[in-house]
């Protein structure tokens, strides 16, 4: 049910992998490692159990399974996976939160089908979706 294509992913960041410093790109980005620095991409995110991001975060969808200190924009749908945990401001269109994530922080909805950076945001409307645990291991 909380699944996002991630049919468009170029780039993985390993579970050994430290990033430090900003990551700028179009396509969509996997995490298993660490990254300190803010990940900006028009193409999906996804953080798994044991990824960890230190910054903010702008993509068209993510699905969040690991740890983020920092602000999450996406201008589609986000998934905060059972074993997430958030602290920090989010921003998005859609979002589903698993049974067991953990989110410290504001939530707000991007107004209408515009795109994330230039729309308006609108706490009247927020939407959420309880979703049953995911049975991927890395979810």
């Amino acid at each position: 049910m909380a699944k996002i294509d991630f049919k468009n992913v170029q780039t993985m960041i390993g579970v050994e992998a430290v990033v430090n410093g900003p990551i700028k790109m179009r396509g969509g980005i996997i995490v298993y490692g660490k990254v300190y620095g803010d990940i900006h991409t028009e193409g999906p995110v996804r953080i798994t159990i044991s990824g960890e991001v230190i910054g903010d975060i702008q993509a068209s969808d993510a699905h969040i399974g690991g740890s983020i200190q920092g602000n999450v924009t996406v201008s589609n749908r986000i998934v905060l996976g059972r074993k997430s945990e958030l602290k920090g401001d989010l921003i998005y269109h859609s979002l589903v939160i698993e049974d067991g994530a953990q989110f410290e922080g504001s939530c707000s909805v991007i107004g209408g089908k515009q795109d994330a950076s230039d729309s308006l945001v609108s706490e009247e409307k927020l939407r959420f979706t309880m979703a049953s645990p995911s049975s991927e291991p890395n979810a």
